[in-house]
């Protein structure tokens, strides 16, 4: 398992529709391993490829924080959500790619999500919480969308800046 760059907003690779993912062969499986050392790594609750700048509908997902508990890695390949509670929840967000930077978002509250496994296979299940949260996140990655699309521009202009300025920090460095 390799622990892979994580990109960094701006990139014009995070504002891009991933492709779906079609054949589903070790070449995956490695993917998937090294995206979950990456996100565990980082350390995150999430991360979807296009954040390693692998252009694919594959996302990973840990929300379990509390010590002691079980990890509960999750692998979602060509994920959609197949239904969305009218119930809201607000959630202050960060993202691996926007570092230190959080605001509030508000999603549905419960969603329920379609997706294929890594031997292909179709799998549904219904998420609540901070998993209902986390997967919409992700997937807004899939789809060209960081969180702070939904902030107001100003604040979203602010963010952006920073992370500009973050970008040449580390370039220098």
């Amino acid at each position: 398992m390799t622990i892979r760059p994580i990109l960094i907003h701006p990139d014009p690779r995070l504002k891009k529709p991933a492709d779906p993912i079609a054949t589903f062969d070790d070449a995956l499986r490695v993917l998937a391993d090294d995206m979950l050392e990456t996100m565990y790594d980082a350390p995150g609750i999430g991360l979807a490829a296009p954040q390693i700048g692998v252009m694919q509908r594959i996302l990973v997902m840990d929300c379990v924080k509390e010590e002691g508990e079980e990890p509960q890695p999750m692998v979602l390949i060509n994920p959609r959500v197949t239904w969305e509670s009218e119930a809201r929840n607000v959630y202050e967000e960060g993202c691996l790619s926007i570092p230190d930077q959080y605001a509030e978002v508000e999603r549905p509250s419960e969603v329920k999500v379609s997706w294929q496994d890594l031997s292909g296979a179709t799998q549904e299940q219904a998420f609540d919480g901070l998993w209902a949260t986390c997967v919409q996140h992700e997937i807004d990655h899939l789809d060209g969308k960081l969180f702070i699309d939904y902030l107001k521009p100003l604040k979203r202009q602010m963010i952006t800046r920073k992370m500009q300025k973050l970008k040449r920090e580390r370039a220098r460095a």
